[in-house]
């Protein structure tokens, strides 16, 4: 399982994710500022990451002396959709300054137990050798350690559940195509990369035996937002009776937002879509680029987590 978050007496240490998989490169964060920068940059991304790194960040806050409000205000404002940011701040915040940074480090560690049960339930649900589809990444980049989505997947292979995985690239920021890819790989997992548009091609096969994707928040009804392009792979699951399974934390589930519409969709910059490492390839016009869209419950087939299946409100 790949480190890729560590806290110690010199700081926070981040695995930089925008550079992965080619240079392994570390970012060292010493405020909740520079925590909240390295969130915004995508330094660190994956809703349980994101609220890992915002509770280590009120902890760094404590260590310089610094306002704890502010601090508090900066992390949340720094990417308006993961609901775990919002949670992880307000369990820490809490909590007397003294107590601040244990408390991160449980948090952290327990964010870890909580993937692997989530991993274990979600097992259970796969056929022997199953092919499974995944869509961006929700592995252990993405979360304290062992991940979601690819937690499932990861507890399945173990113990043989799991013969090969698709991974679309998930544009524009290919986090499938740098993580997914590059997790599975060094776990030794057998995946194939497919460009987001031969989804229909692969699920059309008769191959895919499930799609199991991750979530940044799941509303009180079931409407779950995630990267973009899981809506349209939810729309083909269902077109081709392949079941579609959302692993979450309980964390992500926000019980406060009614319905998927309430969800905030963060819109990321053009230049994310233009190209791609300081290298352009698109015409210049205008550019949308939501970083998120959301699927509706009802083409959800169950949502995974650390206590079993979730049954959204009726």
């Amino acid at each position: 399982m790949l480190e890729h978050i560590r806290f110690d007496a010199e700081g926070l240490h981040l695995l930089d994710q925008r550079v992965l998989p080619s240079t392994r490169r570390w970012i060292r964060c010493q405020s909740a500022l520079e925590a909240a920068t390295a969130i915004t940059e995508m330094v660190i991304r994956g809703a349980p990451a994101i609220g890992i790194t915002a509770a280590y960040g009120l902890a760094l806050e404590v260590r310089v002396g610094g306002d704890l409000d502010r601090a508090a205000d900066v992390l949340l404002a720094s990417r308006p959709t993961a609901v775990n940011l919002r949670w992880a701040v307000e369990r820490i915040g809490a909590l007397e300054p003294v107590d601040m940074e244990s408390a991160a480090i449980a948090l952290h560690e327990e964010d870890i137990a909580i993937n692997k049960a989530l991993g274990a339930h979600g097992a259970a649900l796969l056929k022997d050798n199953a092919t499974v589809y995944t869509h961006c990444n929700a592995g252990a980049l993405a979360t304290g350690g062992w991940g979601t989505a690819l937690g499932v997947i990861r507890s399945a292979a173990a113990s043989g559940g799991v013969a090969k995985v698709f991974a679309g690239e998930t544009r524009p920021y290919l986090q499938g195509a740098r993580l997914t890819a590059f997790e599975l790989d060094e776990d030794g997992i057998p995946v194939t990369l497919v460009t987001d548009s031969t989804a229909a091609t692969v699920l059309a096969s008769g191959e895919v035996d499930a799609v199991i994707v991750g979530a940044d928040r799941v509303a009180a009804n079931g409407d779950a937002a995630n990267k973009i392009g899981t809506l349209g792979l939810a729309i083909l699951a269902k077109h081709y009776n392949v079941p579609f399974y959302i692993a979450v934390p309980m964390s992500t589930i926000d019980l406060r937002c009614p319905i998927g519409a309430d969800i905030p969709i963060e819109e990321r910059a053009a230049s994310e879509v233009r190209g791609h490492a300081g290298v352009l390839w698109a015409a210049d016009v205008p550019v949308y680029n939501p970083a998120f869209d959301v699927t509706p419950a009802e083409l959800i087939t169950g949502w995974i987590t650390e206590n079993g299946l979730w049954e959204p409100a009726q």
